[in-house]
């Protein structure tokens, strides 16, 4: 008796299972997809010669198997720049080995020519080791507040003294900032900044719940100061104090969304002193 082979879409169980099993499963992270998140991060390490230095050799190359890729590849000195390499031309083989030299330079300038946020800094409030790069809260939150342009939103659980603090907010009322104060009802905070213009706009929270305990200063949407620090002198200066500025507006822009909300009237959490 001849077996018959069986008709597609007729299969049994077991034949169909094999169709399906010689089918590669889509993954995440494939060549295609990796290859320019990998450009992105080769920008982001290259310094300026070494970029022109790619640039000009992508120019002359025919595609990834040129035979002198390895050659330049070997030749760098970098520590892991090597390795980095060899991953966007193995990601160029298997995602667009049709793609030349030239194309893959363009690409390159390309995403290097994108606007690239600048990376969180980590701020400190009293001693200060060598091991860690990071950069005092007091000097930090003055430079965040000389940045507005448009808008200040600033809150705090304390506020005491910090007149270098307070005469720069009172700067930025003068060029035509709009200021909110979100400032903790039960430590008299709202105190610090009598000397304030009456165009600020000081808020406290509404009932009993809790307590406003954020700390944070951010200017228009593109720089935020957050941190463990109040507005006091000591907190900016002496105590042991830890924060992030972050000035990357895709993530600056959600935070002030967020208070913003907390101000809406209809929401009831916060109210206008």
């Amino acid at each position: 008796m001849n077996r018959r082979d069986p008709i597609p879409g007729q299969e049994g169980p077991s034949e169909a299972s094999k169709r399906r099993a010689a089918v590669p499963a889509a993954r995440s992270g494939a060549p295609a997809d990796r290859l320019p998140a990998l450009l992105a991060a080769l920008c982001e390490r290259l310094p300026e010669d070494r970029f022109v230095a790619l640039e000009r050799f992508l120019q002359t190359a025919t595609g990834p198997n040129d035979a002198r890729i390895s050659r330049f590849v070997a030749g760098e000195p970098a520590a892991g720049l090597a390795r980095q390499l060899m991953d966007i031309v193995q990601a160029w083989r298997a995602g667009a080995p049709l793609l030349t030299g030239p194309g893959l330079a363009l690409a390159l300038t390309t995403a290097r020519s994108l606007p690239r946020p600048e990376p969180a800094q980590v701020v400190v409030s009293g001693p200060l080791g060598a091991s860690l790069p990071a950069r005092l809260t007091s000097s930090v939150a003055m430079e965040v507040i000389r940045s507005a342009t448009t808008s200040l939103l600033i809150a705090s659980f304390a506020a005491h003294g910090a007149r270098d603090v307070v005469q720069e907010i009172g700067r930025a009322v003068g060029r035509g900032v709009h200021v909110d104060l979100l400032l903790e009802e039960s430590t008299q905070a709202a105190d610090a900044f009598a000397a304030l213009p009456d165009g600020v706009h000081i808020w406290h929270r509404v009932g009993a719940a809790g307590v406003l305990h954020a700390k944070l200063i951010a200017a228009d949407r593109h720089t935020a100061l957050l941190g463990s620090a109040n507005l006091t002198d000591r907190a900016l200066s002496d105590n042991i104090e830890l924060g992030v500025v972050l000035r990357d507006p895709q993530l600056v822009e959600p935070l002030i969304e967020h208070f913003h909300w907390l101000l809406a009237p209809e929401n009831n959490i916060m109210r206008r002193v």
